[in-house]
């Protein structure tokens, strides 16, 4: 989907996702809140999560719409976290700045996929955690939901293989997501880095 699409989705309703993702709140909620960078935030419903728990949180999305419903929630309940539009292959993030860095639900051509990886892998701070959940390719013919252009769609060894070598995988799975109305459940890609404290 384009910029204009994305706008148009978030403008038609008042929370496309409004809920924190599921795998999410499981990865992040025993970590020690610190500075979250969350791409592709979309509406920032897991940025503002993040935020509740006392994180320092930055997302970024390429949709006006969106961020800017996002910066009015932020305000509105005096949240820490700011909101930034810009097109994550132009946005440069900090370099070793962030204890964690989210990538939810990115679905974009494999070279793109690869820059804005390495992108979010060099924001991740010794110490920090990098989180992935997307559809996987399984999705499309055994799952619900989600792209239906394989191009688009990746499996957590994919994802794992196209890290950079000094951060640690410690989680590499196909998790199953229930959706609400549908007999079948989606299948996402979940991929949990950590770059390791100096020796």
């Amino acid at each position: 989907m384009q910029r204009e699409d994305w706008d148009a989705r978030y403008a038609w309703v008042e929370d496309v996702w409004d809920e924190a993702n599921r795998f999410l709140v499981a990865e992040a909620a025993e970590l020690e809140p610190g500075r979250a960078l969350d791409l592709a935030c979309g509406q920032g419903r897991n940025a503002i999560w993040l935020a509740t728990r006392g994180w320092e949180v930055t997302g970024v999305d390429f949709s006006e719409v969106a961020v800017a419903k996002a910066l009015a929630r932020a305000e509105r309940d005096a949240l820490p976290a700011t909101f930034v539009c810009a097109d994550l292959l132009d946005y440069e993030p900090d370099a070793g700045a962030y204890d964690l860095v989210l990538l939810l639900y990115l679905h974009v051509p494999e070279s793109t996929r690869r820059h804005v990886l390495a992108k979010a892998a060099s924001a991740v701070i010794p110490g920090g955690t990098f989180i992935l959940v997307g559809h996987d390719v399984a999705n499309m013919v055994d799952g619900v939901g989600g792209p239906s252009d394989a191009a688009l769609l990746y499996t957590p060894e994919q994802i794992a293989g196209e890290l950079p070598a000094d951060l640690e995988i410690e989680k590499a799975e196909r998790v199953l997501r229930d959706v609400d109305g549908e007999e079948r459940d989606a299948i996402d890609a979940l991929v949990r880095a950590r770059r390791p404290l100096p020796s």
